[in-house]
């Protein structure tokens, strides 16, 4: 394959991404640009009306209440500062009110789906309330690292719910990447010992681990979680490199609290929300940003394993705005 070729397949792969975040944004885009039309129809100007109507579209779309705030509060002083708005500019400075709210939120550690040259396992703990997508989102990640030649192992640590177990084998299976498991009621921390041993006879790049998705005891999932830390870190000081917190992201402030639950378990360091194609709740993923600093990481805006993508806080946003283009 040459040069040429290597790229056009590129930029194809790249506009399909593109164009599966536009379709998997459609139920918000929808209803958060109806609710707009509806507030600025008929006005010349950007009245407290206006603001009002626009705040309601906002808290609707799941942004929630402390990030339509501000973003409310940021507008308002424009609106002061330029004394002329026309509704025709509000989607112009909402649109870049939105990426100043991403833009102050961190970002994520490495790029794509390449990983750091200095740690090898790289190896990443995956949390979250049973039914998010947790298990889904690791079988995709899977197939993205595997994708781009990374040699993958899967640790089924989840021993609490056979299906959890079973449904992580089939991903295996589909993705072609090995897993360690073991019967089920076994102790997750001694899978989480055995998985990052096997990797490391493997010579594996990434070792992808599930856990139990239990919060019903926080001090019990928060002891859960520690062991499981501390046995891999006395196998690969350093390790986990890397917490993963699963959201639904069609729960809206559902997953805002499921958010505040686990980052007060354990140490999380990126995000990812899924199901934002069956919502129109896709906001939420502003309201996360804002509250939490914790990079949101991945979105999942489909059910194909290539539909979970790396987010990208312009196109993102861009997204949002490109209703009708």
């Amino acid at each position: 394959m040459g040069i040429f070729d290597k790229l056009f397949k590129r930029n194809k792969e790249q506009q399909e991404q593109k164009d599966a975040l536009d379709q998997g944004l459609e139920k918000t885009k929808t209803s958060f640009f109806s609710k707009i039309t509806k507030a600025i129809a008929g006005k010349d100007t950007v009245d407290e009306e206006v603001l009002d109507d626009l705040e309601n579209a906002l808290v609707s779309a799941d942004v929630g209440i402390d990030t339509t705030v501000a973003i409310i509060e940021r507008i308002e002083a424009r609106v002061k500062k330029d004394k002329y708005v026309g509704t025709q500019q509000l989607n112009d400075i909402l649109q870049e009110e939105m990426m100043h709210i991403l833009e102050n939120s961190p970002g994520h550690d490495h790029e794509g789906f390449n990983l750091p040259a200095d740690k090898k396992p790289y190896v990443v703990l995956v949390v979250g309330v049973n039914g998010v997508g947790k298990t889904t989102t690791i079988g995709k990640l899977a197939y993205n690292y595997t994708k781009n030649n990374k040699a993958v192992l899967l640790g089924a640590a989840d021993t609490f719910r056979a299906a959890a177990v079973d449904q992580l084998t089939i991903w295996s299976e589909r993705t072609g990447v090995p897993i360690v498991k073991k019967e089920m009621g076994s102790d997750p921390s001694s899978v989480a010992f055995d998985t990052v041993e096997s990797a490391i006879a493997r010579n594996s790049d990434i070792v992808l681990i599930d856990t139990a998705g239990r919060l019903h005891n926080k001090a019990g999932l928060m002891e859960e979680l520690s062991k499981i830390r501390r046995v891999i870190g006395k196998k690969i000081p350093g390790a986990p490199h890397e917490v993963i917190l699963v959201l639904d992201g069609s729960t809206g402030q559902n997953a805002l609290e499921q958010a505040k639950q686990f980052t007060a378990a354990t140490d999380v360091t990126a995000l990812a929300i899924t199901k934002l194609d069956g919502t129109a709740k896709g906001g939420v993923v502003l309201a996360i940003a804002n509250q939490f600093k914790i990079p949101v990481k991945y979105i999942g805006v489909g059910e194909r394993m290539q539909d979970l993508q790396l987010f990208n806080k312009a196109e993102f946003v861009d997204s949002l705005f490109s209703l009708g283009n």
